[in-house]
């Protein structure tokens, strides 16, 4: 095995661990070794030609996040954007702890690191393709279950403020996607109510 198949089976072993449980195929399945698996499936679908380090990063975006419990911090804004703080900079951790171990250097660690924690948005391309995969993952895996516990308005406002993270790109992949109606619906206003000056 290669240095990236090596650490993408590390982070899947670290994934496997996760108590959650979902089911996919038919399968139960712990939840962050499925999601980081759709992570890498929708890379590969939007960005073919992505870099190693970009791939790791995609395949770790989630890595062990059931240690940080979202109940852990104020159900606040402030509690939400410190939560997620620290999401990143333990996923940062967790990775460079399993790329050292696969004969990573420094930079390319720092590198894994800084797209984890979501540095640069809107000026690097590869913060920017993570994003969309991202984004693109919850449309087509989560929305549905989001959907069904929120009122309409809620899940519009939602999509909303996701299509304000991506790039063009990303909503063009995000139009194509075989999408439940009420999430095709849903989409289709928050795409409405942001192009309405």
């Amino acid at each position: 095995m290669d240095r990236l198949s090596r650490a993408l089976a590390g982070v899947d072993a670290a994934n496997s661990l996760d108590p959650n449980r979902i089911e996919v195929d038919g399968r139960e399945t712990p939840a962050e070794l499925a999601y980081g698996r759709r992570m890498t499936s929708m890379l590969e679908r939007i960005a073919p030609d992505a870099s190693e380090l970009l791939r790791l990063a995609v395949r770790a975006q989630h890595i062990r996040r059931w240690e940080i419990p979202r109940a852990t911090y104020p159900m606040d804004r402030g509690g939400y954007l410190r939560w997620r703080k620290e999401l990143g900079r333990k996923h940062a951790a967790w990775t460079g702890e399993i790329m050292e171990a696969c004969g990573y250097g420094d930079e390319e660690i720092a590198r894994v690191g800084s797209l984890l924690r979501k540095e640069n948005l809107r000026r690097d391309p590869e913060m920017q393709t993570l994003e969309d995969v991202a984004a693109l993952v919850f449309l087509a895996h989560y929305a549905r279950d989001f959907a069904g516990k929120h009122a309409p308005e809620k899940v519009v406002d939602i999509l909303a403020k996701t299509l304000a993270k991506m790039s063009e790109r990303g909503k063009q992949a995000a139009a194509g996607l075989d999408l439940v109606p009420a999430v095709r619906h849903a989409l289709e206003a928050a795409v409405a109510q942001a192009d309405d000056p």
